[in-house]
């Protein structure tokens, strides 16, 4: 909490126009995650692709009364007679330096996480562990950017003991900032890899960037068999406060004597302080092992008395860094964050929820199972539940467990239905009577709401394609860092987002404010529109007979031709249309679709005849950007291009854009950015250069069905054409060439991933299943595998035994295959 003059002092505010003097409680940096308007303080945020001020209106009139902003005070103190508003230079500084002196105001330990990977799975294993003995403020999810740092800060409070805070970065120059905000007092560094690297000069540059974070810390706990590691830690003067752990020097303060794997467990032995200890924890792979370890470092020093109880180790549960979504029965959307739920997280996921309701009349459905170790008083605690549930809208409330039924008072006036158990909503079978509604699952745990999500889903084909909405989000980030911030982004979501989806995939690209998206044929833009999607969408191979379906959602075509362009004008004519937005294609050297550079005389002459249309873009597309010894080819292109479109521009009484750039353009011609780029394959993580940095989006996974044990000589499959060289175990999967795994992947052409193991396929590929040789596999029924988007397996590498391209693999996945989609 500040007061409206403390915000004068601490911003270093410029100019401001005070109307109320009431306490700010809430900082709010995105319009569309307001409930409450009491208390809050709007900051506009200017980024490349979003510009805060836009929605200073909406909110006003939404009762916010308190404004940061960067523009000058007299553009909207008349406009807003009774707001506050202060005026600074940078509204992001503004921000950070809000939490920093909300930082000061407290003294209790605060942990600073940092590294490439696991910050958040450490930060929340901390949580479990020193959840009964503190009471602790910790970092929402993975809010750990420049914003996401002070806004979790800020959530700090007098009822806490204990900060848990994560911090990462892309470039030089940003942890600084982070560490003055956070002033971590222990420091965690959980390891180091590639991510951002391509920001970075060096491993030791990042790494040195990355330790800003602990500068004053009291002590800093780190891998000390990382060469890499120990080394940074020795140069940047933090060795006197180190405390490494090791597996191979029994000198370091926690000595790691034994770990041991079974199927489902890890035994760790420890030594520190001459004493020796056994934890076992229900994880095996290697990096939860790594990340358990440095937990035990923190507990050493912050508490070592908690160390001779090792049964808060075993049931460490894994971390739900995702929340998925998925198409349910009857016209539902079904947003499953069924492993993790308190207090914080449910505000995030409603917030979510909020966001993807896809039409005004969409009923807001939550099912939530009582809050575990909240740190609150339960009377306290539900009642905030349901200040949040009355704020965010929800039209009705499924509560289980016993403590909510205790604390039904507290929901009065929400239509409410109680239940002690799952087993207790499943069997009463009122879950049958939602319809299109979008339903929001969370619960902790033990209470298994995966039978909920189950039964509201409404795929239950065994394949799914998993698509990381939160790795498209970074990859629009990771292009839009290759252009300048004025040039504008085209983002294809065409044929069905290239089999991904192009809903979801829109309404991400929406929230990462680019500035047009595109799309085949009218019916896709239509889709959209009816499904909520408002920003401007092109249509790239517009026809005649959708022109009504094109003026009445507001779709603006692509036109290539004289007697489309003719046909069209004609059309808005008839609806009385005017300046009705066209994008003129040119043909620089494709031969596809588009105008002759010849033709750009008579185009002009005849827009200029007729003002029911006006040229928003003028744009051709490169053929062979993504291949080097087409180089030259591709520069006449441009040059050809760029003829064409300012001898049309000229003639024009607006002033139209110009692109030309697609992704493999972007990457390799960035000086011919023009006006706007459109990003198409990259959006996916799959860059046509082989470009480092990008996430990966898209795994296409299965599950075993059976496993059977095959005599060599025996053949398997159609046509007896997998013969069994040796006595081989099978295993059966539920994909074939119907769902889009192609036939000729058969005959050991494909490989998928069991476990660590890539298995070859046998036999051929039949329509709705095909066998794996799991010989040397720790193979199992009901086992999820992979069959592409895995590291190890990457869709370039399917591409290139099939002899085609990524773009073809994820557009021909059949509609059967469930698209399952998630955020980290």
């Amino acid at each position: 909490m500040v007061s409206v003059s403390e915000v004068t002092d601490v911003c270093k505010v410029l100019e401001s126009r005070l109307q109320h003097k009431g306490d700010i409680t809430i900082l709010l940096t995105d319009s569309r995650s307001l409930t409450n308007p009491q208390g809050v303080l709007f900051i506009a945020l200017v980024s490349k692709h979003g510009d805060g001020h836009k929605y200073i209106e909406e909110l006003y009139g939404r009762g916010v009364r308190s404004f940061m902003i960067e523009q000058p005070l007299h553009l909207w103190i008349d406009l807003f007679p009774e707001a506050n508003f202060f005026r600074v230079e940078n509204t992001l500084k503004a921000l950070q330096l809000l939490a920093i002196a909300h930082r000061k105001k407290f003294s209790y330990p605060v942990i600073g996480i940092t590294g490439s990977n696991g910050k958040t799975v450490v930060k929340e294993f901390l949580n479990q562990l020193l959840r009964k003995d503190f009471s602790i403020v910790r970092s929402p999810r993975s809010y750990n950017s420049q914003i996401g740092v002070p806004l979790s800060v800020w959530n700090m409070g007098e009822g806490h003991n204990l900060g848990i805070f994560e911090a990462g970065i892309s470039r030089v120059g940003e942890m600084a900032r982070l560490a003055r905000i956070i002033k971590p007092t222990i420091g965690v560094f959980t390891c180091i890899g590639t991510a951002h690297q391509e920001n970075f000069k060096t491993m030791e540059e990042k790494l040195q960037e990355k330790l800003l974070l602990f500068l004053d810390c009291r002590v800093v706990i780190y891998n000390a068999d990382n060469e890499l590691i120990r080394n940074a830690i020795r140069s940047s003067g933090l060795e006197a406060r180190g405390l490494g752990w090791s597996m191979r020097d029994r000198s370091a303060p926690l000595f790691v004597e034994d770990v041991t794997s079974t199927e489902e467990m890890t035994s760790i032995t420890v030594c520190f302080m001459g004493l020796i200890e056994s934890f076992v924890i229900p994880f095996t792979d290697k990096a939860s092992i790594e990340n358990v370890i440095h937990c035990i470092a923190v507990l050493l020093y912050l508490k070592p008395a908690m160390l001779s109880n090792a049964d808060p180790f075993l049931k460490l549960e894994p971390v739900a860094m995702r929340l998925e979504l998925k198409e349910g029965n009857h016209g539902n959307i079904v947003i499953n964050d069924s492993y993790n739920n308190d207090y914080g997280s449910l505000d995030i996921a409603l917030d979510f929820q909020q966001r993807r309701v896809r039409t005004p009349g969409m009923r807001r459905v939550l099912i939530l199972s009582d809050i575990l170790e909240s740190g609150m008083l339960p009377k306290t605690l539900y009642r905030n539940v349901a200040a949040l549930i009355r704020d965010r809208k929800v039209d009705k409330f499924f509560a289980v467990g016993r403590e909510l039924a205790k604390q039904r008072t507290s929901f009065e006036g929400i239509d409410c239905s109680f239940y002690e158990t799952t087993a207790d909503l499943l069997e009463s079978q009122e879950l049958k009577s939602i319809s299109g509604a979008c339903i929001l699952i969370k619960g902790a745990r033990q209470f298994r709401f995966e039978q909920i999500c189950d039964r509201l889903s409404k795929q239950v084909h065994e394949t799914t394609l998993e698509i990381n909405l939160q790795s498209i989000a970074q990859n629009v980030e990771h292009y839009s860092s290759l252009i300048k911030p004025e040039t504008k982004m085209i983002c294809m979501v065409k044929a069905r987002g290239y089999g991904v989806g192009s809903y979801e995939l829109a309404k991400t690209l929406e929230d990462c404010h680019v500035d047009y998206l595109a799309v085949a044929v009218a019916d896709e833009g239509k889709e959209l529109r009816e499904r909520g999607v408002r920003m401007p969408i092109i249509v790239m191979n517009p026809e005649p007979t959708t022109w009504s379906t094109l003026l009445e959602y507001k779709l603006e075509p692509e036109i290539y031709s004289f007697s489309l362009l003719r046909k069209f004008m004609a059309a808005t004519m008839e609806h009385g249309l005017r300046s009705y937005p066209i994008h003129i294609k040119v043909d620089s050297g494709m031969h596809r679709l588009g105008f002759s550079p010849n033709d750009m005389d008579e185009l002009a002459q005849l827009l200029l005849l007729h003002p029911e249309v006006e040229v928003a873009s003028i744009f051709s597309h490169l053929s062979a950007a993504d291949t080097p010894e087409f180089d030259q080819f591709t520069l006449q292109q441009i040059r050809t291009f760029d003829h064409a479109a300012h001898a049309l521009a000229a003639r024009l009484p607006n002033k139209p854009l110009m692109h030309i750039l697609n992704t493999a353009g972007i990457e390799r011609f960035s000086e011919y950015q023009y006006d706007m780029v459109r990003l198409g394959i990259g959006l996916y993580g799959i860059s046509p250069n082989g470009r480092e940095g990008l996430q990966g989006v898209v795994r296409l996974r299965s599950t075993i069905l059976q496993i059977k044990e095959i005599p060599a000589g025996e053949p398997v499959g159609y046509g007896c054409k997998g013969v069994c060289d040796h006595n081989m175990r099978i295993a059966v999967l539920p994909i074939g060439y119907a769902d889009g795994y192609r036939r000729c992947l058969g005959l050991g052409v494909g490989q998928v991933l069991v476990g660590d193991k890539l298995c070859p396929t046998v036999g051929n590929i039949c329509m709705d299943t095909c066998m794996i040789d799991v010989t040397e596999a720790n193979a199992f029924e009901g086992q999820r595998v992979t069959l592409f988007g895995d590291p190890r397996i990457p869709i370039e590498e399917i591409a290139t035994r099939l002899d085609t391209i990524p773009y073809e693999l994820l557009s021909s996945l059949s509609p059967r295959v469930k698209r399952l989609y998630y955020r980290e």
